[in-house]
């Protein structure tokens, strides 16, 4: 997800003003994506620029709001409607630390699963905790429960690149 299409994802629900949109974004995503507000003006400036979003008056603080325009709806509903295509993550990092550990020769895999696998373990705590302490509502909950599950995840990789290397032997 880019930064922008969150932004228009909030406007869509109506006008918003800068730091309003930094604050939603952070909640909705389970405080796992902080922004500065120099990304989210950034980001505003661009897209007004593209024709995405408008001026939209003030609220009754003065505060300068947002609006959506309709390509700016156009592009968040292109966004929702495409699938995250594999190309389009990140590379997995962990996966190529093992696979250069392994063809280093000279370091110990199993020390490198093991920091990993304790790593892990404390980042699913953390993230369990956080979860029990949720206060935002649905879309936090999600996010969290993508994390866990993706943790989860891991912790059966690890279990089963053990596994491989012990075949090795």
């Amino acid at each position: 997800m880019s930064i922008r299409h969150g932004l228009l994802a909030l406007l869509s629900r109506g006008p918003r003003y800068g730091y309003q949109l930094r604050v939603e974004f952070e909640a909705s995503t389970g405080a796992t994506w902080p922004l500065n507000i120099g990304q989210v003006y950034t980001t505003l400036s661009r897209m007004e620029r593209d024709g995405l979003v408008a001026p939209g008056g003030e609220d009754d603080q003065g505060r300068a709001l947002y609006t959506i325009t309709e390509a700016g709806r156009q592009e968040v509903g292109r966004w929702f409607s495409t699938p995250v295509a594999p190309a389009d993550r990140p590379r997995d990092e962990l996966a190529i630390k093992l696979a250069m550990a392994v063809a280093a020769h000279d370091v110990d895999v199993r020390t490198v699963i093991h920091a990993q696998r304790t790593a892990t373990m404390r980042s699913l705590q953390e993230l369990t905790r956080a979860k029990r302490a949720a206060t935002d509502g649905l879309a936090e909950r999600l996010v969290l429960d993508s994390m866990i599950f993706k943790a989860e995840a891991e912790q059966r990789w690890l279990d089963h690149c053990e596994a491989v290397l012990k075949e090795k032997r």
